[in-house]
């Protein structure tokens, strides 16, 4: 296992793993993530396989709010009003999906996750492997997710091209997950961001949760 200390070539070194299919952890704005290209179905199955899981889409990471257009077919109201006030920072929004989009990626719900982290260091990580990125939770499914690059290798000795350790997580909740794919949002998840603020914001476009 390769753990490298979070730099410019570290990132360098994931770009070129990510783009040969393979996979990769990094420190999220939440906790560490397994990386991946989220339009190659082998390198999703391969994710999938590591973490023992099957049937659960897989969140995106985008480096910039403008390249949700690779992922989205659509952007609803409240998308764009919570995109506008709460990203970046850990708040995933479900939107509709492309069709291009991978179904392991949705898990044949036709939706994908996506989120803009507030960590900077994130962003270039997810900037350097093409502007999207996977990052669903660096765990074996039922286990707690990785807080250090350490707790990553201790998880998974094989499988990942490299670790790059952006230290500890500066969080102990995950990211929100809200669903804004349809008429009225639906809080499947509360994180970071609290249903308050969620609901706060809702408020300036005259929406309410269901």
């Amino acid at each position: 296992m390769l753990i490298y200390p979070d730099s410019e070539e570290a990132r360098e070194r994931a770009a070129k793993v990510v783009a040969a299919g393979g996979l990769v952890a990094f420190r999220t704005d939440t906790f560490y993530g397994l990386g991946a290209d989220p339009f190659n179905r082998e390198a999703l199955g391969a994710l999938n396989e590591l973490k023992g899981r099957d049937g659960k889409p897989i969140l995106v990471l985008v480096s910039d709010a403008g390249t949700v257009e690779r992922l989205a077919a659509r952007r609803t109201r409240a998308f764009d009003a919570l995109a506008a006030r709460k990203w970046p920072g850990a708040l995933t929004l479900v939107v509709a999906a492309r069709p291009e989009v991978p179904e392991l990626l949705t898990a044949g719900t036709g939706a994908v996750g996506v989120r803009l982290p507030e960590d900077d260091s994130a962003r270039a990580v997810v900037r350097a492997c093409g502007g999207v990125l996977t990052a669903t939770s660096a765990n074996p499914a039922g286990q707690t997710p990785a807080r250090t690059a350490t707790e990553v290798a201790r998880y998974f000795p094989r499988g990942l091209g490299l670790v790059i350790d952006g230290g500890v997580s500066r969080s102990d909740l995950p990211s929100t997950v809200l669903d804004v794919s349809g008429d009225r949002p639906r809080l499947i998840r509360e994180g970071v961001v609290g249903r308050a603020e969620i609901e706060e914001t809702l408020k300036s476009i005259n929406a309410t949760l269901a």
